[in-house]
């Protein structure tokens, strides 16, 4: 009766039960039925159907909201006066303020020992300047919060072109905006923790840290992000304030702070309409001295999940800026078919764009690259790499430095001498004749 009921649902639909299903009940009672038949009797076996490969998906978080943000957000509107000095104006009702200074999480401030700001006030004094001044770093003064042209905006903007095409955006920040930062960078974001698989622009690790763990293995897959720190939005940034303990307020305050609006008449190299797009909403800006700390730690959800995958697959996983770096056994390389379909599924849900040509997938016969260091056997700098070395301090020798300094570098001893100390990192035999080049050197 199995085999009928079957065949009739195969070729006359499967009624309330689903193929998927009628199909592993027949496997069912077929196994059961041929395990006593086969004591009796010498009728041979029929085999299940078979399986049809589907491609992996994976499942979205979910991230739920709390109850209690909507019941604040209740309690602060409609205010006949304003609750402290530039409160946000009621749009729903005129004349009306909000207070956003009521939802900050002191216990988890405290927990990374964070500065307390409460107000706007708080946070002019902590930087110790002049609220009006805080407004203007801000852009709050200006018609829809973007600069008319360059000449009002805080950062100075230079395009530059990238090695494989393409251009990027270098938004330098005046000195005043710059010192803010800094002191954002260094008694806030430096204070919380990033993923341990992010080696980036963080004390006590480097490059050298990045490659240690994909040293010896059989496959090596490098991944990149397409303009990392353009793609985080303002709202990631406002949303990151908010998640290590501070108010609405505040958290806007800093968002804007290290944010980058351009000005809308700024010349896009190429007249390329896709580089309006991507740069005209307010995202990090590239030069700025937080934006490497604010990209680790917004991308820390990115972090947990790429680890974990990498962990079930038997991978090391690392990630220094916006290069990906993956690497495990013969076995991790007979499932790249399997595992990298996921990996851009994760990049595409935590908002990251894979750039395509960057994508390279290194087997021990070729020259395992990692961040600028070796990695096939032992940490190393490749041949290329050290001969170019090599030559340039040669021709400072014969020539003088001042002919090998052809991207005009201000200290260019200083940058010979740090290149050096670079190759000594992975290979102290190596550097130690670079070195006895450098001494010869004639400095004027």
């Amino acid at each position: 009766m199995g085999l009928i009921q079957f065949l009739r649902s195969l070729f006359f639909g499967s009624g309330p039960q689903s193929a998927g299903t009628a199909s592993r009940q027949y496997s069912d009672q077929w196994n059961a039925g041929s395990s006593s038949a086969n004591q009796n009797s010498s009728t041979p076996t029929a085999t299940a159907p078979e399986t049809v490969r589907t491609r992996p998906k994976l499942v979205p978080l979910r991230r739920h909201k709390k109850g209690r943000n909507r019941q604040l957000i209740s309690g602060e509107r409609g205010l006949k006066t304003a609750p402290y000095q530039l409160a946000v104006p009621d749009v729903t009702s005129p004349g009306t303020f909000l207070d956003l200074s009521r939802d900050g999480d002191s216990a988890r401030r405290a927990d990374w020992e964070l500065p307390e700001l409460t107000t706007p006030q708080d946070l002019a004094d902590w930087l110790e300047i002049p609220l009006g001044h805080l407004g203007w770093l801000t852009g709050r003064y200006l018609d829809g919060k973007r600069p008319l042209d360059a000449s009002k905006a805080h950062y100075h903007y230079t395009w530059k072109q990238k090695r494989k095409g393409g251009f990027r955006l270098i938004e330098a920040p005046y000195p005043l905006l710059r010192q803010v930062q800094e002191q954002i960078l260094d008694e806030i974001l430096c204070c919380v923790p990033t993923h341990v698989s992010a080696h980036g622009f963080k004390t006590g690790c480097s490059v050298l840290t990045n490659a240690q763990p994909h040293l010896g293995k059989d496959v090596v897959v490098k991944l990149d992000l397409d303009n990392f720190y353009t793609r985080v939005r303002y709202s990631r940034v406002v949303a990151l304030f908010r998640g290590i303990g501070y108010n609405r307020e505040i958290a806007i305050w800093l968002a804007r702070l290290t944010t980058s609006a351009i000005p809308g008449n700024l010349r896009f190299p190429g007249g390329q309409p896709k580089l309006m797009s991507l740069f005209l909403p307010r995202h990090l800006p590239q030069g700025a001295p937080t934006s490497p700390a604010l990209a680790n730690l917004v991308a820390y959800s990115l972090d947990i999940r790429l680890n974990g995958i990498a962990e079930s697959f038997g991978a090391q996983y690392t990630r220094y800026g916006d290069d990906l770096t993956f690497s495990g056994d013969h076995k991790f390389r007979a499932s790249l078919r399997l595992f990298l379909p996921l990996v851009r599924q994760i990049i595409r849900h935590e908002r990251f764009v894979l750039n395509p040509k960057k994508m390279q997938v290194v087997r021990p016969c070729s020259r395992q690259l990692v961040t600028g260091v070796v990695v096939n056997q032992k940490p190393n700098i490749s041949r290329k790499e050290f001969d170019r070395l090599k030559a340039t301090l040669h021709n400072c020798v014969r020539l003088g430095p001042e002919s090998q300094n052809r991207t005009n570098h201000e200290n260019f001893r200083a940058h010979l001498r740090g290149r050096i100390a670079f190759v000594q990192q992975l290979n102290p035999a190596r550097a130690e004749k670079l070195l006895m080049i450098y001494n010869r050197i004639k400095w004027s």
